[in-house]
């Protein structure tokens, strides 16, 4: 009886350390990419104009989605004011169709992204890819993480707010 303990203390503690283990990899695979945003922790501000622009449910919805993700530090880089203003009310669709000028349909995993020219983006416009010494470039911006993976598409990691063309 006493081995039988001893075995199942043995089994219970194994399977704790395995759960710890997979968790965090379980939980991100099953986050939206709104979710895998917030949980990282370096989207605030991205987070906040998805908020303003009324994005969060369409972004939460069945995708896929490859988003061009801003940080917060790329979001620092834009003029003085520029944010704010963005923020307003009144400027919620020019705010919406900067944030899906960021977003491209379908999951486009690194390995596909460097293959392209161009993707179209969910705003309308293309936005131009260029790989150049091993670097990406998605506009005028470096791809700094790729393959942030999330239930409804994937995230990759650009350090400057891309700007759709102005329209004609």
């Amino acid at each position: 009886m006493k081995k039988i303990n001893k075995m199942f203390r043995m089994l219970m503690t194994l399977m704790f350390i395995v759960s710890l283990t997979l968790a965090p990899a379980y939980a991100a695979h099953h986050l939206d990419i709104v979710d895998t945003a917030i949980e990282a922790g370096s989207f605030g501000t991205l987070v906040k104009a998805v908020q303003a622009a009324g994005l969060v449910e369409t972004l939460k919805g069945p995708g896929p989605f490859t988003l061009f993700a801003p940080t917060d530090e790329a979001f620092a880089k834009l003029p003085k004011g520029t944010l704010e203003d963005l923020l307003k009310p009144e400027n919620k669709d020019k705010l919406a169709s900067i944030l899906t000028y960021h977003v491209v349909p379908g999951k486009v995993m690194a390995a596909d992204v460097v293959k392209l020219k161009k993707a179209k983006t969910v705003q309308g416009s293309n936005i131009y890819i260029k790989v150049k010494s091993k670097k990406v470039m998605v506009g005028k911006a470096n791809v700094v993480k790729t393959d942030v993976t999330a239930s409804n598409g994937v995230i990759h990691v650009i350090d400057t707010v891309l700007m759709p063309p102005a329209k004609k």
